[in-house]
């Protein structure tokens, strides 16, 4: 079993047909600041050794910022600055290297080939192991020296095809790496399969008693298996980004002023622009609707398959299908800062991970190589100057590049991140940082924030009724530029009339302002939207609403209502229960704070928080030596979510939130905050006890090997079984039981409280 797996059903056209530079550029997503990211495909890359030698050939191209390869799309991602692409230098860097490269876009995909030569393989090294295994049965069982010489030209002439044909896919990339002065794991493999050939037909040649056509098979057969489903585990982590750029759509049409329509690019359309989108296709573009109400299809962002019935003025993110339309939106994001190019860029940084655990092993593989046929060939010579003859040393040294395969060693981190991956999408939960799943597995302490996060707030539309049209309209105008909780709230209910403001404006932790015919209208903290006198005379109980302020003066009060999050009683008990005591860090009053901990049965909890004082709060735990995991939402908890070791956010966060946070999670149910810590601490066990396992492996085989003890047939079984070993562990995390499964609601009697009440918070 070897951990260098192709991964994608692509291909490359040849080099006469690579793309221009303005090619190049139109298929590249436009970063800011002058910076692009470019995709090229890079269908020979198998292995971390690849990997390195990927990255150091397209990094060291002059221009370019940063290189990453994705194994599992088979793609390097460039990163440079728009003035400084270059087409013939990275492809002319990549062909030194040895690698086939293109655009992504040119790359064919479909059926996949790589799967159907490794079951083809399969199949071979399957039948001549078994028919040459039977024949070798026979001679063990003690044949005549005529019978056995017929068994072995038998065995030659399965064993000899079966062994060009099943050792394809390790004797290519061996060459492959060969040829551009490499060394990877198929070079050792490839090297004491031929010798083991070459070993068995010169005794066949001459009569000798011993032939290992048994062991070149069945080590062939034994190593396909694993590449085999180490290729499928592969695909099926890179399948969701697949699938993904199969779902957005390359262009859209474009409204222009005069009314015309034309189909326009995805990458040209910019914000400000009115865009059609017709009945049963997919939104392009992040926008805000500018028709009639249309029913969509959201699914893809809150996983429930129910359509809902968007207004004018509502937004729509990009990758909703419009079930009923159609509908003109106006865009607000180009499509590389939409909802799915966000979540392209998260499952690119999943998908391209290699946290430290991992690295360590590529870095132990990658000297582990070259140290295998150093030991081979010290043993080969240990054993012929002893005086034990030729034979007896090359079989000793076959058998010892054979068992010293790092195969197990290579398969510890990678198979297990694979798994995990597939995991945590199941739960519709993303990564951002690469690093993020194995720091999670370590955090002690969580600081959950409350409102967008464990409570959602909702509007009491009585005391609405009081508050003008006018009033009503801006309140509409200024909360549908934030995404903080609360201001959605109050945009759902002051939906209808919209008042054209102008120079909008958030600032952070207190609210939204703009001006309307010369006036300052405020929407958010009491203390910030009124001057002193309309503030003095407020009742104390109001002060903790959002109010609307005209030129300092009280416009209107609004009474939040919070309402438990789905799952968080069952998130906090869970908390528990993995041992972390939840810590609740909020900016609202202490009234609300201290009823929603009571309610959810948190013992530790803090209000009036602010920015500031979260980040301080999160700082000192970090220098009493905790690792601190923040989950968040609003646009307020940004500082905070990117001070803490690692951080998580809800899909409906800000946009600065999400983009500070580590893990995004899609639905609405907080269990998938315990659901991804218990999967990151599997992960992280079931890493270590592989590694512990191929440390174990070698430590018993290479000894036994090089003191003779291993015949090449023992030693191929041995190194299999060791990856086999490895990969079964592995898969353990895919056991829905194993990671803590579904977290369950709390029960009555347990450490959360239960009877939780229709609504948190604030009292008339």
């Amino acid at each position: 079993m070897s951990c260098c797996a192709a991964s994608a059903s692509l291909s490359v056209p040849g080099s006469a047909h690579r793309p221009d530079r303005s090619e190049l550029l139109d298929a590249s997503h436009d970063l800011g600041d002058g910076l692009v990211s470019t995709r090229l495909a890079v269908p020979d890359a198998h292995c971390a050794g690849c990997i390195a030698a990927i990255e150091k050939a397209v990094g060291g191209v002059e221009g370019v910022e940063d290189a990453r390869v994705n194994l599992a799309g088979r793609f390097v991602t460039v990163k440079w600055p728009r003035e400084a692409v270059d087409p013939e230098a990275v492809f002319a860097a990549l062909d030194r290297a040895g690698y086939r490269s293109g655009l992504m876009d040119m790359a064919e995909t479909g059926p996949d080939p790589v799967l159907r030569r490794l079951f083809i393989a399969l199949a071979v090294a399957g039948f001549a192991a078994g028919n040459v295994m039977l024949l070798s049965v026979s001679v063990w069982s003690g044949a005549d020296a005529a019978t056995r010489d017929l068994f072995h030209w038998i065995s030659a002439g399965i064993a000899v095809p079966a062994v060009a044909v099943a050792g394809r896919p390790f004797f290519a990339p061996a060459l492959h790496a060969l040829k551009a002065g490499r060394l990877n794991m198929d070079v050792p493999i490839s090297l004491a399969v031929i010798l083991a050939v070459a070993l068995s037909l010169h005794e066949t040649l001459t009569g000798g008693t011993h032939a290992y056509f048994d062991a070149s098979v069945t080590l062939l057969f034994f190593l396909l298996i694993g590449r085999t489903l180490d290729h499928v585990m592969r695909s099926r982590a890179g399948a969701a980004l697949r699938t993904l750029d199969r779902t957005t759509p390359r262009g859209a049409v474009v409204v222009a002023e005069d009314g015309s329509h034309t189909w326009t690019p995805i990458g040209d359309i910019v914000p400000g622009m009115t865009v059609f989108v017709a009945s049963g296709d997919r939104v392009p573009v992040d926008g805000t609707i500018a028709s009639r109400s249309v029913t969509v299809d959201l699914s893809i962002v809150t996983g429930e398959s129910d359509p809902v019935v968007l207004t004018t003025g509502e937004i729509v993110v990009a990758g909703a299908l419009v079930v009923e339309g159609p509908l003109d939106l106006t865009a607000t994001r180009a499509a590389t800062a939409s909802f799915l190019g966000e979540m392209r860029s998260m499952l690119e940084a999943a998908e391209t991970a290699r946290p430290a655990l991992s690295r360590l092993a590529d870095r132990a593989a990658a000297v582990y190589a070259p140290a295998v046929h150093l030991v081979a060939a010290a043993t080969f010579a240990g054993w012929l100057v002893a005086g034990d003859g030729l034979h007896h040393a090359l079989t000793t040294a076959i058998a010892v590049l054979i068992i010293t395969c790092p195969c197990a060693l290579g398969l510890a981190a990678p198979i297990v991140q694979v798994v995990a991956a597939g995991r945590l999408l199941k739960s519709r939960i993303l990564l951002r940082d690469g690093g993020a799943l194995e720091t999670l597995a370590t955090v002690d302490r969580v600081v959950l924030d409350k409102t967008g996060t464990l409570t959602t707030p909702t509007v009491d539309r009585a005391t609405l009724g009081g508050i003008s049209e006018e009033a009503r309209a801006v309140a509409a105008a200024l909360s549908c530029q934030s995404r903080h909780p609360i201001a959605r709230a109050i945009e759902a209910a002051c939906a209808g009339g919209v008042a054209k403001v102008d120079g909008m404006r958030e600032e952070t932790g207190r609210g939204i302002e703009g001006t309307l015919a010369g006036r300052r209208w405020r929407l958010g903290r009491a203390d910030w939207a009124l001057d002193a006198d309309a503030l003095a005379a407020l009742p104390e109980e109001r002060r903790a609403w959002p109010v609307l302020s005209q030129d300092g003066a009280l416009a209107a009060t609004i009474q939040i209502t919070d309402r438990p999050r789905p799952g968080a009683d069952a998130a906090v008990a869970a908390l528990k229960d993995l041992g972390l005591a939840p810590i609740l860090l909020s900016g609202d009053g202490e009234t609300k704070v201290a009823e929603t901990a009571r309610w959810l049965g948190l013992q530790d909890w803090s209000a009036g928080a602010t920015p500031a004082g979260k980040i301080d709060a999160i700082r000192q735990m970090q220098a009493d030596g905790h690792r601190v995991l923040m989950v968040g939402d609003g646009l307020n908890d940004a500082p905070a979510l990117a001070a803490a070791d690692v951080s998580m956010a809800p899909s409906a966060a800000s946009d600065v939130s999400r983009s500070a946070a580590s893990i995004v999670f899609l639905s609405e149910d907080m269990g998938a905050l315990p659901s991804a810590i218990a999967v990151a601490r599997m992960a992280r066990r079931l890493i270590l006890q592989n590694f512990g396992l191929a440390v174990l492996y070698n430590a018993i085989a290479i000894p036994l090997a090089i003191a003779g003890y291993a015949t090449p047939l023992s030693a191929a079984i041995a190194m299999s079984a060791s990856s086999v070993v490895v990969v079964a562990n592995a898969l353990r995390l895919a056991l829905p039981d194993r990671a803590g499964g579904a977290v369950k609601r709390a029960t009555p009697g347990s450490e959360a409280v239960t009877d939780l009440p229709p609504a948190l918070g604030a009292r008339a």
